[in-house]
């Protein structure tokens, strides 16, 4: 049962082999450069934690179910860290259009599910008691599939000298949504006390929104500068 409960988890990531597969990384041997992205994933988490061990300090006695908005602010500010590691990621890889694109979101996301969900997944899925909280986990690892490749797009756009100066601080507003989402999101969230499947619906609605915003934000683009 406890194996069966593993395997219903870990098919629930199997939109994370589409992307790759169906995206055309596949034939273009993108794997090695998800690795590369997934490295620098790495590193900016590792240069997140030291930054967060020696400028914020952080007292165990908050940590008690409340929500610290003036905590999650601070917290969120490191979170800018990402935005740098995306953009080293897209500098870094070669080639044009969406497959840049998907390669930097998609070898993210995969390093995050692995770190930060996998040994919990391989620990907890198989064990002796059920809990839907894998579940959970599993399909909020597919809601920051999207909210990964819409980052790597509003980052790229960003950095686009070529973009419609009108659509320039949409671009900027997104990024800032996106990067202080654990502030207002969650806040949100704990004010209202909703439970965690409809949390997790919330959060879709949110990513699906902004990539939404990001895939027309970049059609604009593509179809100006023709790629």
């Amino acid at each position: 049962m406890t194996l069966y409960h593993f395997g219903n988890c870990v098919a629930l990531l199997l939109p994370y082999y589409f992307t790759y597969k169906y995206s055309g990384l596949s034939e273009y041997g993108a794997f090695w450069k998800c690795v590369q992205a997934g490295c620098i994933y790495i590193f900016t988490q590792l240069c997140k934690m030291l930054v967060l061990a020696t400028f914020f300090y952080s007292d165990s006695s908050t940590n008690s179910g409340e929500f610290n908005f003036f905590a999650e602010i601070l917290r969120c500010s490191v979170d800018v860290a990402d935005l740098l590691g995306f953009a080293l990621i897209l500098s870094r890889i070669p080639g044009k259009g969406h497959s840049k694109l998907i390669t930097a979101g998609l070898g993210w996301a995969t390093a995050e599910v692995i770190l930060s969900r996998g040994i919990m997944l391989w620990v907890g899925a198989r064990g002796t008691e059920f809990s839907w909280i894998y579940i959970q986990k599993c399909l909020e690892s597919n809601v920051l599939l999207v909210q990964h490749l819409s980052t790597a797009t509003l980052i790229w756009l960003f950095t686009r000298h070529d973009l419609n100066k009108a659509l320039k601080p949409l671009v900027s507003i997104l990024l800032a949504v996106t990067i202080f989402k654990g502030v207002w999101l969650e806040g949100l969230l704990h004010i209202l006390s909703i439970g965690p499947w409809t949390a997790i619906a919330v959060k879709a609605l949110v990513a699906a929104i902004i990539g939404f915003c990001s895939l027309n934000i970049y059609a604009c683009l593509a179809q100006q500068i023709g790629i």
